[in-house]
């Protein structure tokens, strides 16, 4: 997640583990902060995003969206904010992501309502100034094991894209302008140059 300062992981201690439940209890009773739990029990403690990194994450998510309010039969896309329980139990919230209509449909009210039981079809994280390139490298592998079929981390410093695919080797691009959602967006292509050039 990009931030203007490093994030904070705790260990907990086993006898401390928390249940899905407990860690949506956790964040409803601390709103101002943001939340995210490995599937190793580590606690993980986002600060808020500095100016830069909210202007980048906040055009991704307009491109994004806008494309999805002309395909809202194809599925539902997702901002920031929102955190997903992954099958191997971590929970995460990538800077953007997208899940195919029937499988958010296949989801009751309340799973819905609160953290949702699955790994994105589509995911986005794009890395701040003070994230570690490991830690997102790590965590978009996370993504594709879970069963992401699309997945991008990019870089605004250096203008470099990575792209996880689904049991497809991993594609670096360099200075690229745009990106296409291939056949997991099908027609979506997100312009690069306001995420590389801040106004």
């Amino acid at each position: 997640m990009g931030s203007s300062a490093m994030n904070f992981t705790l260990s907990l201690p086993d006898t401390w583990r928390l249940s899905s439940e407990q860690f949506f209890e956790l964040c409803q009773n601390n709103p101002d902060c943001r939340f995210e739990l490995s599937t190793q029990g580590e606690l993980i403690i986002m600060p808020p995003t500095g100016g830069e990194t909210g202007r980048r994450n906040m055009d991704l998510s307009f491109q994004v969206r806008a494309w999805e309010r002309n395909h809202q039969t194809l599925g539902v896309a997702f901002d920031s904010s929102t955190c997903f329980k992954l099958p191997n139990g971590a929970h995460r919230s990538p800077d953007a992501a997208w899940v195919s209509r029937h499988r958010w449909d296949a989801l009751t009210a309340a799973e819905k309502a609160k953290f949702p039981p699955l790994c994105p079809n589509f995911v986005v994280e794009i890395r701040s100034p003070s994230d570690r390139l490991q830690t997102l490298q790590e965590k978009m592998q996370e993504y594709r094991d879970n069963g992401a079929k699309l997945g991008w981390l990019i870089d605004p410093t250096t203008q470099r894209v990575e792209i996880y695919r689904e049991n497809q080797a991993l594609e670096t691009l360099e200075q690229p302008s745009y990106l296409t959602g291939e056949q997991v967006l099908s027609g979506f292509e997100l312009d690069l140059n306001p995420i590389w050039h801040l106004d």
